[in-house]
């Protein structure tokens, strides 16, 4: 078998497309949790603690300048605010997969089947033990 036969047998496999759905719907799913993120959770409690925009608090380490040339130096800053937005996101989505992976579990549960009652040879070895103690 050819290198191209090999490589149809590795994409036909059903892991490899469960990976590929799997990770064309994650993206899809992050970009809507960013949203929920950005558009609908944060400006409420932005609003509640006093009307901040999280996304937009940062800890400016140096200012922005303008070097001898006439170049535009940017500020140095550390955006604490869009990791506190990409910290929430986190756990949203982790909280989603701990959702699914939960039901996936759930329906994998195998169904207890009933005691089965004791074998032929336990029942003829009870017969011999209760016939002996007559």
């Amino acid at each position: 078998m050819g290198m191209i036969g090999e490589f149809k047998d590795f994409i036909a496999r059903g892991n490899v497309v469960d990976l590929a759905v799997g990770v064309v719907i994650g993206a899809a799913f992050g970009k809507i949790v960013t949203t929920l993120v950005d558009k609908v959770i944060m400006p409420p409690i932005g609003m509640l603690v006093g009307g901040v925009d999280f996304s937009k608090l940062a800890l400016t380490l140096k200012e922005a300048s303008v070097d001898a040339a006439g170049k535009e130096v940017p500020a140095v800053a550390i955006a604490y605010g869009e990791f506190f937005n990409a910290l929430i996101q986190f756990v949203i989505v982790a909280f989603a997969i701990f959702l699914v992976v939960k039901a996936v579990n759930r329906m994998r549960k195998p169904v207890e089947a009933a005691p089965a009652g004791p074998s032929e040879d336990v029942l003829l070895l009870r017969e011999i033990r209760d016939s002996l103690k007559r």
